[in-house]
């Protein structure tokens, strides 16, 4: 499959060399194409990997990935273009974390409405879906890097846009068990406003590589 990533930081590019890695085709985008971190991104995933424009990706990938900082993802899209966007999976694992009064931070949700809730508003042709944004890249792709089994959330108010992130889960290692479908996009607001007790728990840890498990 043709995925776009956008966003150069250490998630995007995480995402993006596991989903080379696992047999698709990635661009990863950035505000203007060629960004120092793309391209030496780029060069050392491989042939199967390339870079450009936020717009550029987007226009490339069948299903493209939110990894932008969650404070200007609405902005970054938009520079996409909606025509890009439209009729495609966007997969939001970004979280709106505001850390300009220190820490821990102010998860952002105007009116209460999740990010992943903003970008659906935006760009309504789109089928959002949240997940993996409730661990560190290492744990999102490599999974099985922990010891025991834990837990990975879907929420969308699309059933087929759940299936194709699913789909991908399954490639970076998720079992079925793992993957929890925790119902329509709303619940993207719990899922982002985890994070201040995320990066607390980390802190006690002194370590990011960890994950919560539902026990049933």
């Amino acid at each position: 499959m043709r995925i776009a990533v956008l966003g150069t930081g250490g998630v995007g590019q995480a995402l993006g060399t596991r989903l080379v890695e696992t047999g698709h085709e990635v661009r990863m985008g950035s505000r203007a194409a060629g960004n120092e971190k793309a391209v030496a991104w780029a060069a050392a995933a491989g042939e199967a990997a390339s870079e450009g424009s936020f717009r550029d990706a987007a226009s490339f990938g069948k299903v493209v990935v939110n990894a932008t900082g969650g404070l200007v993802s609405v902005e970054a899209l938009t520079a996409a273009g909606s025509d890009h966007l439209a009729g495609k999976v966007i997969l939001d694992v970004a979280n709106p974390l505001d850390f300009s009064h220190g820490f821990p931070p102010t998860v952002v949700q105007p009116d209460g409405r999740s990010l992943a809730e903003s970008i659906q508003a935006a760009f309504p042709e789109a089928r959002v879906v949240k997940a993996l944004n409730t661990m560190n890249a290492g744990v999102m792709v490599h999974p099985r890097s922990l010891s025991a089994a834990h837990s990975v959330f879907l929420a969308s108010d699309h059933a087929d846009a759940k299936d194709t992130v699913r789909s991908l889960l399954a490639g970076f290692g998720w079992s079925d068990e793992e993957i929890l479908d925790v119902g329509e996009l709303h619940a993207a607001r719990g899922l982002e406003l985890y994070l201040p007790m995320w990066l607390n728990v980390m802190a006690s840890l002194g370590s990011p590589d960890f994950n919560i498990h539902v026990v049933r």
